[in-house]
């Protein structure tokens, strides 16, 4: 069987709602940096490609749709793309992939962030793109107006419109960010003291991008990243996102509940990206939220509710789980991304129980033999589209 790639997803004290009650949990230091680091020194122990942080602009809330009164569950999150930033140079091979929420940003910001990210961790860095306008996002701004939505709301037409509508506008903002990665060519930066000459201006490009949401000269201020283009990652549950990831990014995180929908979630990625014209170039990770030496039925007594989630829910011994990932693997995943229940307790067990059988297996091989992110992956460093005679 062909080898997998194996991601874990870190969202403070883990993706049960009671994690923070759990024994082992650190409840305390959730928003300390060193934290951030023994969970990445954790997943690096294990030699996973890469973990994922994750953010939002709002607080979080059991209602998906409006903030809650709710005490007896965390609330409150550092910023993702700065806590990647600082675990960086603590960490020293595996992949960073905080996320990034685009609807109420702006793609120059978070272009340079990224870039800053990937020189800061020496050709680690990815993006979580996100699109917002749930939760209260838009009052945070005040820049739009959304309608107020429900799960009923959703089946309207015209938020089915809007929907549609920001994820074109997401697409656009990654063709951005990524035009801004390109706008210096690799060797725009002579650095030649005898001359005074610290750059080829001749190498500096501006972008000239004009849309409907966008309307961006550049070129960035920031030098073109080591990997040229940073790794671009998207979840997506349904078509849409399938296409907007078909479109602009790398890596897709999609959520099949079992192996039939794994094969037509997996057909319909496929079917998206050959339609965008772009081939095998996607890599598809199945999600799964895993417990493997937590009490998921102790954390869901705590919580007053059985867990929900839209990812599958794999509670039970590293074997089971890796008959899971197997599975999938049968199907042509690509990956898994694990969302461990309990931080840090489930993702020790990953490392140190799940990785070995999975390497027993045959089914991951725990090395880092590529320097970048993207080579991990197998993804070859391109060229910047603005070089003369590129060919993308």
């Amino acid at each position: 069987m062909t080898q997998l790639h194996l991601a874990v997803a870190l969202d403070g004290a883990g993706w049960h709602p009671a994690a923070w009650r759990s024994p082992d949990a650190r409840p305390a230091e959730l928003f300390t940096a060193a934290y951030w680091k023994s969970l990445v020194a954790d997943a690096e122990r294990g030699k996973l490609d890469f973990v994922t942080i994750e953010d939002t602009l709002t607080i979080q809330s059991a209602d998906r749709f409006a903030a809650d009164e709710r005490t007896d569950q965390v609330r409150g999150r550092l910023d993702a793309t700065l806590v990647a930033a600082r675990v960086a140079p603590a960490s020293a091979s595996i992949g960073l992939v905080p996320v990034a929420t685009t609807t109420h940003t702006e793609p120059f910001h978070v272009s340079k962030a990224i870039a800053t990210l990937d020189y800061v961790s020496s050709g680690r860095a990815g993006v979580q793109i996100r699109g917002g306008g749930l939760g209260g996002e838009v009052a945070l701004f005040g820049r739009r107006d959304f309608p107020e939505l429900s799960w009923e709301a959703l089946q309207a037409p015209e938020v089915q419109q809007l929907i549609a509508e920001l994820f074109d506008e997401t697409a656009d903002f990654v063709d951005v960010v990524r035009r801004l990665w390109d706008s210096w060519e690799d060797d725009a930066e002579i650095r030649d003291a005898a001359t005074g000459r610290f750059i080829d201006r001749d190498k500096l490009h501006y972008i000239d991008f004009h849309g409907r949401w966008f309307s961006v000269r550049g070129p960035s201020i920031t030098p073109r990243p080591p990997q040229g283009q940073p790794l671009v990652t998207a979840l997506g549950h349904s078509t849409v996102p399938y296409r907007l990831a078909a479109r602009q990014a790398d890596v897709v995180f999609v959520t099949p509940l079992d192996a039939a929908g794994g094969r037509q979630i997996l057909n319909e990625v496929r079917q998206e990206t050959a339609a965008a014209g772009r081939g095998g170039e996607l890599r598809v990770f199945a999600d799964l939220l895993v417990f493997l030496d937590s009490d998921k039925a102790q954390l869901d007594e705590w919580d007053g509710a059985e867990l929900r989630s839209d990812a599958r829910i794999v509670a039970g011994t590293p074997a089971e789980l890796a008959d899971t990932i197997e599975e999938l693997g049968s199907i042509g995943y690509d990956g898994v991304r694990l969302r461990p229940g309990v931080l840090p307790t489930d993702l020790t067990a990953i490392a140190d129980r799940l990785v070995p059988e999975l390497q027993r297996r045959g089914l991951f091989q725990p090395r880092y033999d590529e320097p970048t992110l993207r080579g991990r992956l197998g993804f070859a460093r391109p060229a910047s589209r603005y070089l003369e005679g590129a060919v993308r």
